[in-house]
C-alpha cells in the first residue's frame, strides 16, 4: 500500500511539474488579475507544465488589463479629460502605465513607453494602442474613438481566444486521461491478484519500465499541450 502510494504521488508530481527548475534568477512575474488590482507580486516559478499554465493565465490576466485600460482611457478622454491626466488616472489602477504617464505629463514619448510595457507577456495589443496614440496625435483625430474602436477588437479576440480555449480543453482532458490509464491497469493488475508492484518497484527491470512510462507520459502530456498553446497562439 506505501508503495501504491508513493508511485501514485510520483507519477502525479511528473506529469504536472515535469524536470527540476534551472539555477538562476526569477523572472519578475505578470500583473494581476485586474485593472484594479494593486502593485504586482514575484512569486516563485514553478517548473513544467504546472508552470506553462500558470504563464498563460497570466497572460490572459493582462491582455484583460489592456482592454480595460483602452476603456479607462477613452471614458476619460471622452469626459474631456487630458491625455496626461487619463494616463496618471490609469496608473493608479495599473502600476506598471506610470512610465507612460510620466512621459505624457513631461513631454516624452508616451508611445515608445507604451511599446516597452507590451513586453509583458499578453501585452502585444499595447504596441497597437501605442501607434493609435502616435497616430492619433500627429494627425489630431480623436484618439477617444481609436482607444474606443481599439478595445472592441481586442475583446472581439479575446472572445475568440476563449472559445478556442474551451475547444481545446477536451483534448487536453483526455491527455490527462490516457496518462491516468496505466495506473488504472496496475490497480486492476493488483485486484485480480497479480502483483505489478512486486515487479515495478522490487527488480531493476521494472523500475526501468516505470522510469521510462512516466518519461513518456510526461512526454504526452508535454507534447499535447505544446500543440494546445500553438493552436490557441494561431486562433
Amino acid at each position: 500500500m506505501i508503495a501504491l502510494v508513493v508511485v501514485l504521488v510520483t507519477t502525479a508530481a511528473l506529469l504536472l511539474l515535469g524536470p527540476a527548475p534551472r539555477l538562476g534568477p526569477a523572472p519578475a512575474d505578470a500583473p494581476g488579475s485586474t485593472l484594479a488590482s494593486g502593485p504586482r507580486r514575484r512569486r516563485v516559478p514553478v517548473p513544467g507544465l504546472l508552470a506553462a499554465r500558470r504563464r498563460e493565465r497570466a497572460a490572459a490576466d493582462v491582455r484583460s488589463r489592456v482592454i480595460e485600460l483602452c476603456d479607462a482611457l477613452q471614458a476619460e478622454l471622452s469626459a474631456g479629460q487630458t491625455s496626461a491626466a487619463a494616463l496618471d488616472h490609469a496608473a493608479t489602477a495599473w502600476p506598471d502605465v506610470t512610465p507612460a504617464a510620466r512621459a505624457a505629463s513631461s513631454g516624452g514619448d508616451v508611445p515608445a513607453a507604451l511599446r516597452s510595457l507590451a513586453a509583458l507577456p499578453g501585452a502585444d495589443a499595447l504596441r497597437i494602442v501605442a501607434a493609435a496614440w502616435q497616430v492619433g496625435h500627429r494627425t489630431g483625430r480623436g484618439l477617444a474613438d481609436v482607444l474606443g474602436r481599439v478595445a472592441t477588437d481586442l475583446r472581439a479576440a479575446e472572445q475568440t481566444r476563449r472559445i478556442v480555449a474551451s475547444e481545446l480543453s477536451s483534448a487536453r482532458a483526455t491527455a490527462r486521461l490516457l496518462a491516468g490509464l496505466p495506473l488504472l491497469a496496475l490497480l486492476l493488475g493488483s485486484s485480480a491478484g497479480a502483483d505489478p508492484w512486486q515487479f515495478l518497484l522490487g527488480q531493476p527491470i521494472g523500475l526501468a519500465c516505470l522510469a521510462a512510462g512516466l518519461a513518456f507520459g510526461y512526454a504526452g502530456l508535454a507534447w499535447i499541450e505544446a500543440l494546445a498553446r500553438n493552436v490557441d497562439r494561431i486562433g
